[in-house]
């Protein structure tokens, strides 16, 4: 029982193409390169069963979901809804970025670096604030949207969303109940493709359902070849890319690992070379892994491309301790410890190891590796950070705006890769340029082993 959402941007618009501002305004059409980016999208999903497709009436929307659509080859017709408009910056729309920035250098501040706070006035002289605006918008159209597919309704279902940059980013945000100073944390690019699976939660939980990030941005399937030199562009700032480990004997079998140093298996070090081709155009300047053998082992497979970049061990980043847990399977853990267990699936912030950790301890020591990499970082730089499910989680969790209850809500796949600038220097709020990104291990959604965190 689950309900699987789909966001997907519009293709490249006429607007895009000019560097000016869209807004809610249907000024701008889509490109013949949008086009070909719709069509592309609609082929990367042609082996899923859509169940409804959900578009913005904007025509750049609408005609990138009329093509996916066709290109998918369900036969399903996108319908339009109101709530999935694009942010109204009506007083700006039409004007170039760099004539936005030179007329109105406080407001575009304000965009830039904290745009829930941003006031702009409506043709009848009204205030208002686009984004807390807009993100009332997207919890509106979510709570419709769980209405009529309701997560737990036998079978699964499937559904796309077709819309723009900052409604599918507040869209994001009311499905992870967060509030708008989050939105400058998110990244959408043009056709990037989404992937958010909901399904009821465990009993005894606050929450009627429970939402996890499979991905965010993917744009691998807009290229005819899955490689990493197509990873949306980088900016300012360093940039970080975190890969979790390839896959393990005791991910396969269901088996918590925790510290225990289990080797990669064959198909982790398939994972690892993979994910190596898919990231050897990137320069990397440095690279860190965890200190235990199966990061480290990925972490060498990346670098086959990269020789002579060093490789560093960093103590703070090995997996979480799951005590007496560790090396038993999950069967055998509820069969002892089953109300622990239970506690561990519904809130993991409460719960103690035995014998082991707690999630919060993870969260700390892996926040103060991660934070002291990035510091170390020149603006120019590229590093590769590669650690574990729980440890990567807890990184993502933190760069998110999210809390230590929330780590089931971001999916880790083995080999998958997520990308993290810091456009003012690690000392500034970081931007999630994308995560889990495992197209070059198959396919647009994640089959990798799920493991046993």
């Amino acid at each position: 029982m689950s309900l699987r959402i789909l966001l997907v941007r519009h293709g490249l618009s006429s607007f895009n193409l000019e560097h000016r501002i869209q807004g809610r305004d249907d000024l701008s059409s889509l490109t013949e390169e949008g086009l070909r980016q719709a069509s592309a999208t609609g082929a990367a999903l042609a082996e899923l069963r859509l169940d409804a497709a959900y578009s913005s009436p904007l025509r750049r929307a609408r005609h990138t979901a009329e093509a996916l659509l066709a290109a998918q080859g369900g036969g399903l017709t996108p319908q339009l809804d109101d709530d999935l408009l694009e942010v109204d910056l009506a007083p700006w729309t039409g004007l170039l970025s760099s004539e936005v920035r030179e007329r109105f250098p406080e407001q575009h501040r304000l965009w830039r670096e904290q745009p829930e706070a941003l006031e702009l006035q409506r043709a009848d002289g009204r205030a208002y604030r686009p984004i807390p605006e807009l993100l009332a918008q997207a919890q509106r159209f979510a709570a419709r949207l769980l209405a009529s597919h309701d997560p737990a309704t036998p079978g699964g279902q499937t559904v796309l969303v077709v819309a723009h940059n900052a409604i599918l980013r507040c869209l994001v945000l009311a499905l992870l109940d967060l509030p708008a100073s989050g939105f400058r944390r998110l990244r959408l690019d043009n056709a990037s493709l989404s992937v958010l699976n909901v399904t009821p939660a465990e009993p005894g939980s606050a929450r009627r359902f429970s939402v996890q990030i499979e991905s965010l941005n993917g744009t691998s399937h807009l290229h005819p070849e899955v490689c990493a030199g197509q990873l949306p562009a980088k900016g300012p700032g360093p940039r970080l890319l975190l890969v979790r480990h390839g896959e393990t004997d005791w991910n396969r079998q269901g088996r918590f690992q925790g510290q225990i140093d289990i080797p990669l298996n064959s198909n982790g070090h398939a994972q690892a070379a993979a994910a190596g081709d898919f990231l050897r155009r990137v320069r990397f300047d440095r690279a860190y892994s965890s200190s235990m053998a199966r990061p480290r082992q990925t972490a060498e497979g990346i670098l086959h491309h990269h020789p002579g970049v060093p490789l560093t061990s960093v103590s703070d980043l090995v997996e979480i301790g799951h005590g007496h847990w560790e090396g038993r399977l999950e069967q055998e853990i509820a069969a002892e410890w089953g109300a622990l267990l239970a506690d561990w699936k519904r809130a993991p912030e409460t719960v103690q190891m035995p014998d082991g950790e707690t999630i919060h301890d993870v969260w700390d020591r892996s926040l103060r590796g991660w934070n002291r990499i990035a510091a170390g970082l020149d603006a120019h730089e590229t590093a590769l950070v590669v650690a574990h499910d729980a440890v990567n989680k807890t990184i993502l969790c933190a760069l998110l705006g999210l809390s230590p209850a929330d780590i089931w809500a971001v999916k880790q796949g083995n080999g998958g890769v997520t990308v993290i600038d810091y456009p003012d220097g690690a000392d500034q709020p970081p931007v999630v340029v994308c995560l889990n990104q495992t197209t070059h291990l198959g396919g647009v959604l994640d089959r990798t082993a799920a493991g046993a965190l």
